[in-house]
């Protein structure tokens, strides 16, 4: 008894027919059009053709309310209500003019039933209208499913598709942050003549068919972010950012390039890694510590520079916590470099809990120049008739019989 009084409070009704699906199932694959009012389900065709366009839906395209190729046909053996089409050019299109959301986050499906009266028997896809501000389409988006070829006639088939802002393993159509709504329906390609009937078209939210636990993780992805190791996900990380809202944000398996400086206000899992230009900061104020650090970048050395250059340029953190890491560099870490129009610190900056030394490799290798020398007793400090002095080098350590401490060396004249 609830859930039909549920149903008629939500209006479930008005959003087309649920063919064969169980109450309890009607109310939880319309959660999108429950939680944050999105119509996803087109109107049935029995509810008039005009708003079905034979083109890609955008307002001012011909509808098949008068078309000459299509009918409405209020009852069929298997389906209750259906419009009817002539197949007539390269491709017949069927879309809905009104604007589906293809919200962050959110994965929907689309399904339609067809099936081949006579004629010759054409291909059927899943197809929109992926459309942009200022009602464009967006370039270089998926915008039709797998292609589906009717063997016979008065068989009903089934074709589906998913579409989604993220690139995820069985989404069809991956649209990006760009897109800001579809016009969804299908296409019929293949030979021209024949005669199908399409059942009203279904779109339902299949988002938990991808997202592992919708309470606690945000996923880069679900805003765009595809981990290839070339494309900017940097605005990706940044709409995550700003929808976690207190939940973890998740950076799955994948190489993501940040091109402009990043800063997460929440919690990061990192399964996958990030690469940055060495100019561009990447701030996690809420993980402020190495080992989150080498998380994210999957190497101790550079996230240390990662870590320390974050530390410098900005004011949130006085201190970088190591968590007992010892940290072996092998090259000089150049700050400077690492945002060259910072000259300055005016705050008082403590690295704690670590240790930073010196590998015996890579830049840090140790070169041996053997030579000899003489020195006065009356001037102890400077070393004359260096032999082989081209190969030693300022800041050499010099030992040898007689030097009881450590001698370095501070300036050379090999012209002298």
């Amino acid at each position: 008894m609830w859930v039909a009084l549920l149903l008629d409070l939500i209006g479930v009704h008005s959003f087309g027919s649920f063919k064969g699906v169980a109450p309890w199932e009607r109310v939880f694959r319309m959660n999108k059009a429950i939680t944050d009012g999105v119509l996803l389900m087109p109107p049935a065709f029995a509810n008039g053709l005009d708003v079905w366009s034979i083109g890609d839906g955008t307002p001012g395209s011909d509808t098949y309310a008068n078309a000459s190729n299509a009918a409405f046909v209020p009852a069929d053996q298997d389906f209750v209500g259906c419009i009817e089409i002539q197949k007539t050019s390269v491709t017949t299109k069927l879309r809905y003019m009104g604007e589906t959301p293809p919200l962050p986050g959110c994965y929907l499906r689309e399904k339609a039933r067809i099936k081949a009266i006579i004629g010759s028997l054409p291909n059927v896809r899943i197809a929109a209208y992926a459309g942009q501000a200022g009602g464009g389409p967006v370039s270089g988006v998926s915008t039709s499913g797998s292609t589906t070829t009717l063997t016979s006639y008065g068989d009903v088939t089934e074709v589906s598709a998913i579409i989604g802002v993220g690139q995820r393993n069985g989404v069809d159509m991956v649209w990006g942050s760009n897109a800001l709504y579809g016009h969804f329906g299908l296409d019929l390609t293949g030979p021209n003549g024949g005669v199908v009937r399409i059942d009203d078209i279904e779109i339902d939210d299949v988002t938990s068919v991808f997202v592992r636990d919708r309470i606690s993780l945000v996923d880069v992805r679900d805003y765009g972010a595809l981990g290839d190791g070339v494309t900017d996900d940097s605005a990706a990380f940044d709409a995550a950012n700003s929808a976690a809202s207190g939940r973890t944000i998740l950076v799955p398996t994948g190489t993501y390039y940040l091109n402009d400086d990043v800063t997460l206000d929440a919690k990061v899992q990192f399964e996958g890694k990030v690469t940055k230009p060495t100019d561009k900061l990447f701030l996690m104020r809420k993980q402020f510590d190495l080992p989150s650090y080498i998380d994210a970048f999957k190497n101790e050395e550079l996230a240390f520079k990662k870590s320390f250059q974050a530390f410098l340029n900005n004011v949130d953190h006085v201190s970088l916590d190591l968590c007992g890491r010892r940290v072996w560099v092998t090259e000089p870490i150049d700050m400077q470099a690492a945002k060259p129009e910072r000259t300055s610190c005016a705050t008082r900056r403590v690295i704690r809990n670590g240790q930073i030394e010196a590998s015996t490799s890579g830049d840090w290798a140790t070169e041996v120049a053997t030579s000899q020398a003489t020195y006065s007793t009356f001037d102890n400090k400077k070393l004359q008739g260096v032999a082989n002095i081209a190969n030693i080098q300022v800041g050499s350590l010099v030992e040898g019989v007689g030097f009881g401490r450590e001698v370095y060396v501070r300036y050379k004249d090999i012209a002298a």
